[in-house]
């Protein structure tokens, strides 16, 4: 069972890049959504990479489930992700490689970050939140080392409750991370033209 059907690349080849970023789409998106993300976010120093979750979802129910019930697809997906990351730092160091996702491509850019908390480029989330029907601090380690981090949320959004999102920022906290919550209240589940240009000045610093 393989959680990435492909990887989509933009930018120059990771064997020149001087900084790497690992975008990774929603439920039922696409990489090559995502992926059009990097045109209004990035310059021309970036790898980009973006992979596709086959079936175009990386578990099947919320994630704020029991992660037996998204099993064995969760963990699936996040070992996925971490070999993509594993790869990509055998060229450009962690701390030039960055993160980011929407919706539950967001909450798995947090998950697999967390668990293996490094000094990073930076992480963004855009409407996300750590995984689990509640968060299990012991599943989580390492040092971020002051990494950036920015999540957003909308003040009721339907799939990903804010309190999530506050759970979460206190956790990575504890973990060392530099964490900045905003919430728009009655914004709807997308991404709005704030939130990108609030990732691409302090987190890509752009």
């Amino acid at each position: 069972m393989n959680a990435i059907s492909e990887v989509l690349h933009q930018g120059p080849l990771v064997t020149k890049a001087s900084k790497a970023l690992i975008l990774i789409h929603g439920r039922g998106g696409t990489a090559r959504s995502i992926l059009s993300l990097a045109d209004r976010i990035c310059d021309h120093d970036f790898y980009v990479a973006a992979p596709q979750a086959t079936g175009n979802t990386w578990y099947p129910h919320s994630y704020i489930e029991e992660e037996k019930l998204n099993e064995p697809y969760l963990s699936i997906s996040i070992k996925a992700i971490k070999d993509l990351l594993d790869q990509v730092a055998k060229h450009i160091p962690k701390n030039q490689i960055f993160f980011g996702g929407f919706s539950q491509g967001a909450c798995l850019a947090l998950e697999v970050s967390t668990r293996f908390a490094v000094k990073y480029g930076g992480i963004f989330a855009f409407t996300g939140g750590l995984i689990g029907n509640t968060i299990e601090k012991g599943k989580y380690q390492g040092d971020f080392e002051e990494t950036k981090v920015f999540i957003s949320n909308g003040d009721q959004d339907p799939h990903i409750p804010l309190m999530r999102s506050e759970q979460s920022k206190e956790l990575m906290e504890t973990l060392g991370a530099h964490v900045t919550l905003k919430v728009y209240k009655g914004r709807p589940h997308t991404i709005t033209e704030d939130e990108i240009k609030i990732v691409k000045s302090s987190i890509l610093c752009l």
